[in-house]
This record gives C-alpha cells, sequence and structure tokens, in this order.
C-alpha cells in the first residue's frame, strides 16, 4: 500500500504495526458501519462507478478487497508519523458486539 506513506512497502507495513502495537496511538473515533460482506478499500476522491473504468489517460483507479464478514463494525482512524521516512494513515474496523 504504497500510496498510504512514503518509502518501501516493508517499510509501511512495519510502521502500520508499530502503530498499531502502540498504545500511545491517538484513535479518532469515526462511528459505525453495517456490512452485508466483503468490502473495497479506495481512494476518497473517486466514487464507486469509477472502479474498474480506465482514466482517459490511462492507468485505472486503486482499489483493494478487503475479506469483510457481514457485521456491525465500530470504524476508526489515526495518522502517525512512525520515524522520519513512514507517515501512515489507518483505518479499523472492530466488531460491534450484537
Amino acid at each position: 500500500m504504497r500510496w498510504l506513506a512514503a518509502g518501501s512497502e516493508r517499510g509501511v507495513r512495519a510502521a502500520a504495526d508499530a502503530a498499531l502495537a502502540d498504545p500511545d496511538t491517538v484513535w479518532e473515533e469515526c462511528g459505525t458501519w453495517e456490512s452485508d460482506g466483503p468490502a473495497v478499500l479506495m481512494d476518497s476522491a473517486e466514487t464507486g462507478s469509477d472502479l474498474g473504468v480506465e482514466y482517459p489517460d490511462g492507468g485505472m483507479p486503486a482499489e483493494a478487497a478487503v475479506p469483510l464478514p457481514a457485521g456491525r463494525w465500530r470504524i476508526r482512524a489515526a495518522h502517525t508519523t512512525v520515524d522520519q521516512e513512514h507517515r501512515v494513515g489507518l483505518v479499523q474496523l472492530l466488531p460491534v458486539a450484537s
């Protein structure tokens, strides 16, 4: 997910893991979401109807499958700088007990 931060993919993964493990990571509560199953992670500048459609100058919108079971999810986000090279934005979905 190189588009989330500068540096190598391995560095981004390590930065994300460090942020997730750090109890001092500041999380912003973003509400809840009810899903009927698998989802797609996409750039917020795109619309869902743009996915899978080639840009006029070539290339495709970035997207990633999220193998999510149906359910209700608490959403929280964090933006943190882990070191000089790696700044990450994370979105975490946590199951809400029914």
